[in-house]
């Protein structure tokens, strides 16, 4: 019996409806629903089925065409299916499909439509499927599927629609027996690893189907070569995508042949040449993406007289100029425009002014130098997106008509931070600017407080106290506010937020730590800069078993280090430099997974998902080889720690070797004592080691010459003593990096002497020079050895010259006896 169901139920003749029906607790489903010899269609999608059906009459259901099954909990396909001879369309997408495609899709030879879309199928795709040659729509997108496409994809000779897109896993070349698929209308592969060269795909195509290809998705693959006049031959395509791809050259003129092209999206490749005129005569483009590319040269207006229906233009990140007439109008009306990193002239773009459907706006890095005009924040669509960032703009932003993201960063603007309308708004960026005033409007009276996501006000001339009324910003993540005026301590409801990241580097804030920011899940900290005392909390390790960054260099931090902060395993960053923290090393270091392990290492990259647009990398400013730099893109590459300037004492832990993955170490300006642990020949990655300005004794350990990576080192003003271990690198150091200990060899010029033999290390004691040292030696001592025998040898050999010799000496000691005597008296 069937269970109690919902949704829309109609059932005569031969079709029945079920979808969204509860059938979760029928047993007897396709029983029941076949027992009608006339049923030509069946659908029972979203009805909480799963496996283990009862099985079916074939002589019941011979006549059934239209199965749709999708939106349930299979895991497998019903085998009794499979006896459904005659079904012309079978959905079973969106179900919990595992394992290989079955081979008994062969057996339903009349199919047409056949949907497998969002499983979890894991297999290449087989043979059997190919062979059904009725098909025209197939659709094994989002699964699992693997290996390559096999030739015997020529004999689907009805396909229409192809859709093997997001697998991920499909890879190699396409077969050329892409050739026979004459009426092929959509081939959807993006999100796949295919490695073929764009033009001989376009070659297959070409050979049968240049007159019924609608639509080409190859997006986000490994295709490489470049773009051939051919393209301009497939007279109905109207949408094509090769983004995020690998290729290269000019793009071909007869692009402006594509008379029904609307969609065209070649953004993130290598594309290079100019922005062809041709673009001009496509007059149904609607959505024109060319990003992130090596185009250049100047763009004019007839670029764009004909291109009346354009609503999306996306062409950041290349090498042109544009730069039309003050008075020019275009002649399409946008709702997406994106030229970053584009030359548009010193003057504030007046084009835009006439633009009345423009949501999606990013001129950053466009070489503007202006003041922003009035009429541009009184258009009459608000902004859901606005990137003027790394511009020369100027004078005073009063309210900001957003909705959802702004971007203002490294302009010139001044006045007080600019009033928020929208309560919608969550991204909110305002760095490197000249910003003044207070942050109290805006952090206790702003109506976006409970939905912002991202606030940067970092590098501006806010001054002040941070104000104690953050407790209605639950959505935020991300605050960065360094490099201001700010004083006074942190506000305990800093506290009570769920924060990523928090950055109050480069204030003049002190105080203690609060314990109310171990509410936090950080992954980034940053306290730096400030005069901030006390000891640095256990709760840090025991609190953000999350956090990479971890910053609270040049402040009055004392006691010792915590070692719960050994527990942070994915902390790729520590720097305590320039406080006043005493005590020894842990060597529980040697826990920092992620010094320690090979892994994954991710960047957080932010993306407004509706535009694919990058909003920013999670940034930090790290002090690497006593430089300090912003790392963005790369950090999640970076590993160092600081532990400089400070006063900690006893010897370098053997256990900081084990820290194979950390790239920097700086323990200079301690009282650290004892030898240099030979471990750290162990830490092969390691760029920069700066142990200078401590007790350090010995030698240095011959394993450092391993280090073949390291291309800053420190170890002055030590006690260290000996030869400097002998490697490429280590020799290409100044002197300064060795002065204050007593050690010698290159590249010293002091030299080493072993066995008694003193040596010219300067030169290694291989060259001319080191060739003329050693002669000199060889001279001393047969000098030495003739004029010992030629005084020895008549002794030994003349009685009468060795009695006259006695006698001699006999003679002069008592003379020096007489005179000894005479002066003692």
């Amino acid at each position: 019996m069937f269970c109690p169901f919902f949704g829309f139920v109609k059932s005569h003749f031969g079709y029945l409806d079920l979808s969204g029906a509860d059938l979760s607790n029928a047993n007897d489903w396709l029983q029941v629903t076949f027992k009608h010899p006339s049923l030509l269609e069946l659908r029972l999608s979203n009805c909480g089925l799963e496996d283990d059906p009862s099985p079916i009459s074939v002589n019941s259901t011979k006549s059934l065409v239209i199965l749709d099954l999708s939106g349930n909990g299979f895991s497998s396909v019903p085998k009794s299916i499979f006896s459904l001879h005659f079904l012309l369309s079978f959905y079973l997408n969106e179900n919990s499909l595992e394992g290989p495609i079955p081979d008994y899709f062969g057996n339903i030879s009349f199919l047409e439509v056949l949907d497998l879309t969002l499983n979890h199928l894991n297999s290449s795709i087989p043979n059997s499927l190919y062979s059904l040659n009725r098909l025209q729509f197939l659709s094994l997108s989002e699964n699992q599927l693997q290996g390559t496409i096999s030739s015997a994809i020529g004999n689907l000779s009805s396909i229409t629609h192809l859709d093997l897109s997001s697998n991920f896993m499909l890879e190699g070349r396409l077969p050329t027996s892409l050739e026979y698929l004459c009426k092929l209308k959509e081939m959807d592969l993006s999100y796949n690893k295919i490695e073929d060269g764009i033009s001989e795909i376009l070659q297959s195509l070409s050979r049968c189907c240049l007159g019924s290809l609608e639509s080409l998705d190859m997006a986000d693959n490994q295709l490489s070569g470049h773009l051939t006049d051919q393209l301009g031959q497939f007279k109905n395509l109207a949408y094509l995508s090769l983004a995020r791809n690998k290729i290269f050259g000019p793009i071909p003129l007869s692009i402006g042949e594509l008379s029904s092209l609307k969609f065209f999206d070649v953004s993130e490749n290598q594309l290079n040449g100019t922005f062809p005129l041709c673009f001009g005569q496509l007059e149904s483009l609607e959505t024109l993406d060319f990003g992130y590319n090596l185009l250049e040269g100047v763009v004019l207006e007839t670029h764009f007289s004909n291109v009346t229906r354009l609503t999306t233009l996306k062409a950041s990140h290349n090498r042109l100029r544009f730069e039309p007439n003050s008075s020019w109008i275009l002649p399409f009306q946008c709702g997406i425009i994106e030229l970053g990193h584009w030359h548009l002239c010193p003057k504030f773009p007046q084009w835009l002014k006439f633009q009345k459907k423009l949501s999606v706006l990013d001129i950053s890095d466009a070489g503007i130098s202006d003041v922003m005009p009035t009429w541009f924040l009184n258009l009459p669509i608000p902004f859901e997106y606005l990137n003027l960032s790394y511009n020369q703009l100027t004078g005073g932003v009063s309210y900001l008509n957003v909705t959802y993201i702004v971007d203002l960063s490294s302009n010139r603007f001044t006045g007080p931070l600019p009033r928020v309308v929208f309560p919608i708004l969550q991204f909110l960026i305002l760095s490197n600017n000249s910003f003044s005033g207070s942050l109290f409007e805006l952090v206790c009276n702003s109506p976006s407080r409970g939905r912002m996501e991202v606030l940067y006000i970092d590098k501006n001339l806010i001054s002040g106290e941070i104000p104690d009324c953050w407790n209605h910003w639950q959505n935020l993540g991300l605050l960065n506010l360094g490099s201001n005026s700010l004083t006074g301590k942190i506000p305990p409801s800093l506290g009570h937020i769920n924060l990523s990241m928090l950055n109050l580097r480069n204030n003049s804030m002190f105080g203690a730590l609060p314990s109310t920011l171990q509410n936090s899940s950080l992954i980034m900290l940053d306290f730096s800069e400030n005069h901030f005392n006390g000891s640095v909390p256990e709760w840090i390790g025991d609190k953000h078993s999350r956090l990479k960054v971890l910053s609270l260099r040049s402040n009055h931090f004392d006691g010792h280090i915590p070692h719960r902060i050994c527990d942070l395993q994915y902390l790729q960053n520590l720097d305590l430099a320039h406080n006043n923290i005493s005590g020894t090393i842990p060597k529980c270091f040697s826990n920092l997974t992620a010094m320690a392990n090979r892994s994954n290492q991710s960047n957080y990259i932010y993306e407004w998902v509706s535009t694919r647009t990058t909003l920013f990398y999670l940034s930090a400013l790290l002090v690497l080889k006593g430089r300090e730099d912003e790392y963005s893109a790369t950090l999640g590459l970076v590993t160092s720690m600081d532990l400089s300037t400070n006063s900690l004492t006893g010897e370098i832990p053997k256990e900081i070797g084990s820290l194979i993955e950390l790239r920097s170490l700086n323990l200079s300006a301690n009282l650290l004592t004892g030898n240099i642990p030979n471990e750290i020949g162990s830490m092969e990655l390691m760029e920069s080691l700066d142990l200078s300005m401590n007790r350090l004794n010995g030698e240095i350990p011959p394993s450092i010459s391993s280090l073949n990576f390291l291309n800053h080192f420190n170890v002055s003003y030590n006690n260290l003593t000996g030869q400097i271990p002998i490697s490429t690198q280590l020799q290409s150091f100044e002197n300064f990096s060795y002065m204050g200990n007593h050690l010698c060899g290159p590249p010293l010029t002091k030299n080493c002497i072993t066995k008694g033999i003193p040596t010219d290390v300067a030169n290694n004691g291989s060259s001319s020079e080191g060739s003329k040292v050693n002669w000199l030696f060889v001279s001393i001592v047969l000098g030495f050895v003739m004029g010992f025998w030629g005084v020895v040898a008549p002794l030994f050999f003349s009685r009468s010259w060795r009695h006259a010799y006695y006698r001699k000496l006999d003679h002069v000691g008592r003379k020096l006896y007489v005179y000894w005597a005479t002066m003692g008296m």
